[in-house]
């Protein structure tokens, strides 16, 4: 049966058009209005207040958790200082990408990890000898994410916590009008924001006193539609439709490695031993086969394609979940994951996995595109991302 967020009773009223989607065993909202344009915009113009809570959230404490997680993923661990969140990837043995998220250090013997899946029996089974205590705190925690330029102000003045000295991928305890949070400078928009981490019981007076707050700031609750857009402006992978994990994947070719996911910055290949380390340093000796990357489709190719058939061009506003092959020179050299009509950039843009010699920016390929039931080529080229990377982001 699916389950309801502790932010259900708040949330539920707002459905217009009940659109509701599956997340983790949860429900949660497509778009709140019966379009998703305006919860878009108010990730970019003004905040936006998103439910995240199905996140698998994961309690580790004890003398060996450092000792765990630096066995288990691929970023060092053991560099982090309390206060710290590090975003990381971690993976099976022939070092192919399992799942991506965040570990927060909460204490010098305390941390917080996020998933997309669960990852739970993983942990344990890489917890072996280990003095570590593992606890899902999926249900007992949830959160909010609070994205937007006006994130900052909204949050300053509910909380005595100086926000402005919290540096991006750092968190701080704080309070929220008597309620006791955690809010980490961290989200998947691409732009400023912070997540919001409260014990489950809490989860309604925080929704209520967020709202009023910010309400005269033009705070918006947001679903996944507007989210989705705001993610592939930023360039942010989603897990089963950007990549696959290496545990679901069918076949090899389906996983992808951290190197292939242009995570090649996040691998740590100077700490000790862990799970992957052996292929992922065979790997970065030959060379990742493949690369991650952004493309923008050029708008000239797409007009003279859909004007050959009488018709203007038709752009997606919702962000697409589905493999579109790409191509070099009537080769086919790759496939796109997922991409949307960027109404800020007023671009064309998808996420790519592209063999490695077409990878640099600025390469001339071609996507796929269906126009009146015919598959064309329209031009695109290889593009750096994010796409979208505002300095308020880091400021």
């Amino acid at each position: 049966m699916l389950k309801h967020t502790p932010f259900y009773p708040r949330t539920a009223p707002l459905m217009e058009g009940q659109a509701w989607r599956r997340w983790a065993g949860y429900v949660v909202a497509s778009s709140y209005e019966l379009l998703h344009d305006r919860e878009y915009h108010a990730i970019r113009s003004s905040a936006a207040l998103l439910d995240v809570s199905p996140l698998y959230k994961y309690l580790i404490t004890g003398p060996d958790a450092e000792r765990l997680l630096d066995r288990v993923v691929i970023r060092n661990v053991g560099k982090s200082k309390v206060g710290q969140v590090l975003y990381t990837a971690w993976c099976d043995a022939a070092g192919k990408v399992i799942d991506d998220g965040t570990i927060s250090r909460l204490g010098e013997q305390t941390f917080r990890m996020t998933a997309a899946d669960p990852n739970i029996r993983w942990l344990h089974l890489n917890a072996t000898g280990l003095n570590v205590t593992i606890e899902d705190v999926s249900e007992s925690t949830a959160a909010l994410a609070l994205q937007g330029p006006n994130a900052r102000v909204i949050l300053q003045q509910l909380t005595d916590a100086d926000l402005t000295a919290l540096k991006y991928f750092r968190l701080t305890p704080a309070t929220i009008r008597g309620i006791p949070v955690t809010i980490s400078r961290t989200g998947y928009t691409g732009d400023l924001g912070y997540e919001i981490w409260v014990d489950a019981p809490n989860a309604l007076p925080l929704w209520d006193v967020l709202i009023e707050a910010g309400t005269p700031y033009g705070i918006t609750p947001c679903g996944i539609l507007a989210l989705d857009v705001a993610r592939l402006e930023a360039g942010l992978m989603l897990l089963e439709v950007d990549y696959i994990s290496a545990h679901r994947a069918l076949i090899e070719s389906q996983k992808s490695s951290p190197f292939e996911l242009n995570l090649g910055w996040a691998v740590s290949l100077d700490k000790a031993w862990f799970v992957g380390k052996a292929a992922l340093e065979e790997e970065a000796r030959r060379g990742a086969a493949w690369q991650f990357v952004g493309l923008e489709v050029e708008w000239d190719s797409l007009e003279r394609l859909y004007a050959a058939v009488g018709l203007p061009p038709r752009l997606p506003t919702v962000a697409w979940r589905t493999s579109v092959p790409v191509y070099s020179g009537g080769e086919q050299v790759g496939y796109a994951t997922s991409g949307c009509w960027s109404p800020l950039l007023k671009k064309y843009i998808a996420l790519a996995h592209v063999r490695s010699e077409v990878a640099r920016p600025g390469t001339p390929l071609a996507m796929e595109v269906t126009v009146e039931h015919r598959r064309k080529q329209a031009a695109a080229r290889v593009a750096k991302t994010p796409f979208f990377n505002p300095e308020r982001k880091r400021a």
